[in-house]
């Protein structure tokens, strides 16, 4: 019979091979995720797949899409490494929509779980992540309140933004703006921050050994408010690039699952910034797929989910085997 045994440390390989499998199995199940739904699973996916890089227009606008995924992840990743656990990117991300200001209103907003962590000892995860309510509900009474265009016939929506305050394009003829570069920067940035300063190897010697880190006095205290600060900037630069480059306003729509769907890739992206740029390409393409399987299939767009829940379940089955390996034992031995 096939069980499961406990390697003697953990594998490198499967650390780095568990998400292709998982990518793998993915689309092994999308494709009986089609069958199952009455369509031609080759067609669902040449619709899912193939049509969101088909041209030039198409590929903008998948980097458009993974432009957010990209910033929040990075931020994220950063604090994941410390066990620092912002789940609330989200939030972060429509605070910066309204700060308009980038990384003041997401870092902000990411400061309140900060504090009441290191006085209070609350839980980061349960407050970031009912924070991302609050962050709702504040940009519904804005949008729908005092922020409203009064010639925006009734939407609750703010007024466009002036030229000048919207990011240019990169790309002539597509959405493209130069978010996008600023999303690249932050993932150099993150990737020397991690890998390359002392406060990075602090982060990741907190994360991997506590006892070492405590022994070796790093504050605990400040790794906390560092790994939610920066994810909560870059959540916030991500939300301003989205109001001020495809949306050109503040709507109530403006928190649309990037910051949970950001989770997702920096866990996919293993916590490195050349893995999240692979990972954010992932995501966007799945969140584009599920528009185009909307479009020419007439499926829910919340297809798009089914697929990402799908890599998530693959990828947490697939980690099991960096700490464990199959044996074939005979009964009875």
């Amino acid at each position: 019979m096939l069980e499961l045994e406990a390697r003697a440390e953990p594998s490198r390989l499967m650390a780095w091979a568990s998400p292709l499998l998982a990518v793998a199995l993915m689309l092994v199940g999308g494709l009986a995720v089609f069958a199952a739904l009455g369509k031609d699973p080759v067609e669902g996916f040449r619709v899912f797949f193939l049509n969101p890089v088909k041209d030039l227009y198409a590929l903008s606008e998948l980097l458009l899409k993974a432009t957010p995924l990209m910033l929040c992840a990075i931020g994220l990743a950063i604090g994941f490494r410390a066990n620092v656990w912002n789940i609330g990117a989200e939030g972060q991300f429509m605070l910066g929509a309204v700060a308009a200001t980038g990384a003041a209103g997401g870092a902000a907003w990411a400061a309140i779980p900060a504090l009441l962590r290191t006085r209070f000892n609350a839980n980061e995860i349960l407050v970031s992540l009912m924070l991302v309510y609050v962050a709702q509900l504040f940009v519904s009474w804005l949008v729908f309140g005092p922020w409203k265009d009064p010639d925006g016939f009734n939407f609750p929506q703010t007024r466009m933004f002036a030229e000048a305050a919207t990011l240019p394009m990169v790309i002539e003829g597509t959405r493209l703006h130069f978010g996008f570069a600023i999303a690249l920067a932050a993932l150099v940035a993150g990737y020397a921050f991690m890998n390359r300063s002392h406060a990075g190897f602090r982060m990741r010697v907190a994360g991997e050994a506590a006892d070492a880190a405590r022994y070796a006095g790093f504050s605990a205290t400040r790794m906390i408010w560092v790994g939610l600060l920066l994810g909560g900037a870059a959540a916030g630069l991500a939300g301003m690039g989205e109001v001020a480059g495809p949306m050109g306003q503040l709507t109530d729509k403006v928190g649309s699952g990037y910051g949970f769907a950001a989770i997702i890739v920096a866990f996919v992206g293993r916590l490195n910034a050349f893995g999240i740029l692979l990972a954010s390409l992932l995501m966007a393409l799945l969140y584009i797929g599920g528009e185009q399987a909307q479009q020419y299939l007439n499926l829910p767009n919340s297809i798009s989910m089914v697929f990402q829940g799908m890599l998530l379940f693959f990828l947490l089955g697939a980690d099991v085997f960096i700490h464990y390996r199959l044996r074939l034992r005979r009964r009875g031995t």
